[in-house]
């Protein structure tokens, strides 16, 4: 049995998300479309990828705010449907992103006679946030202590270091993947976790796949 130590140990960190509102707000679709092009940056990262942190227990059918929003309010499902395709993981930065919900959504307004609207208490209101990190429980050393460790951590470490790691941290393969890499030379295990797709699926769907492969390398150490 082969036991590797790691270069530098592994510290989970989970996160605290502050929400920020902002004084811009939507009734129908075209003021959807409006407001979306003027908001920071950050409103457009918190309304679609901070929403699988916000949803983090289940899969949802949306995946962004912004299809939840057409479906539910507006009750618009052709445009809550082409929103909800929309993958926030496949652009390289949030301005693509902006940049691919306003041209959907103009794309469909272009086709209809009448904006749809919602009612006045379903208004969408855009928000932003700020993410507070939390140090959680104690370093990893090895591959069987990364593997407890990840698997009693809260879920918001799981979309810290997945997925505001990789997209407002600017560490593209995501930190379990690049500390198994560089710090247990791992590269095999490290590229099959840099693949996991985190859309539409839920943290603990992500959890639970990390978890598989990290178990089936332990079991290739034992061997």
């Amino acid at each position: 049995m082969r036991t590797r130590t790691a270069r530098n140990p592994f510290g989970f960190i989970g996160c605290v998300e502050l929400r920020q509102a902002l004084d811009k707000h939507a009734l129908d679709e075209r003021e959807l479309m409006d407001r979306l092009e003027e908001v920071p940056a950050g409103s457009v990262f918190y309304h679609t990828h901070g929403y699988f942190l916000r949803h983090r227990p289940l899969t949802t059918a949306y995946g962004n705010d912004f299809a939840r929003w057409t479906a539910v309010e507006v009750r618009d499902q052709a445009l809550a449907e082409r929103l909800a395709v929309v993958d926030p993981f496949g652009f390289p930065d949030l301005e693509l992103l902006r940049e691919e919900l306003v041209t959907i959504i103009h794309d469909h307004l272009r086709q209809l006679n009448t904006v749809p609207r919602a009612e006045l208490a379903g208004a969408f209101h855009f928000q932003q946030s700020h993410i507070v990190q939390v140090e959680l429980g104690p370093l990893a050393t090895n591959l069987a202590e990364f593997r407890d460790g990840l698997a009693a951590v809260d879920a918001s470490a799981i979309y810290f270091h997945m997925v505001e790691a990789r997209t407002r941290l600017g560490r593209p393969s995501g930190d379990f993947a690049e500390w198994l890499r560089t710090s247990l030379e791992l590269p095999a295990l490290a590229d099959r976790i840099e693949r996991i797709d985190t859309y539409m699926t839920s943290l603990e769907r992500v959890r639970a796949r990390v978890l598989s492969l990290v178990d089936q390398a332990l079991e290739e150490e034992v061997a």
